[in-house]
């Protein structure tokens, strides 16, 4: 089996865990000029909310239905970005470091504040909790923060 077609199966088999972000209107950084240009100067101001995304079964499933839940609320970030652990590697080891003394963690969220680590969620915080306390963690930080 090629390396060619290994990646293309891997693609397949997580384009709908990036579409169930980016449909939602979270903005995929996929290089890790994307993750600066998005997380430095003008572009950074206000609140971002990061979610690193990740194929794991046990969290990211719902991880992603909380984010989608979270947005819901009254208040939200003003900026909605996502990379993809394992898969955007670049991108990925970028953002992580813009959060500042915190161990690597996909999935995860993190909220912003004008480019700085206000809020993170690990994912000991979203495996094996209830999608409606994830939303809340986060909404509690919208509130906070946005």
């Amino acid at each position: 089996m090629s390396q060619n077609f290994y990646f293309q199966q891997m693609q397949m088999m997580v384009q709908p865990m990036r579409d169930e972000l980016t449909r939602i209107g979270v903005k995929e950084l996929r290089t890790p000029e994307e993750v600066q240009e998005a997380f430095q100067g003008e572009a950074a101001k206000g609140t971002s909310l990061v979610v690193v995304n990740s194929v794991c079964g046990c969290a990211a499933g719902l991880a992603r239905p909380a984010i989608a839940e979270s947005l819901k609320h009254e208040k939200t970030p003003d900026h909605l970005y996502t990379v993809f652990a394992g898969q955007d590697k670049e991108a990925t080891a970028e953002a992580r470091q813009y959060f500042e003394g915190q161990p690597p963690s996909s999935p995860s969220f993190v909220i912003l504040k004008d480019g700085k680590l206000v809020h993170m969620i690990h994912r000991h915080e979203i495996e094996g909790v209830s999608l409606e306390e994830i939303a809340a963690n986060l909404t509690n930080a919208y509130n906070k923060y946005c």
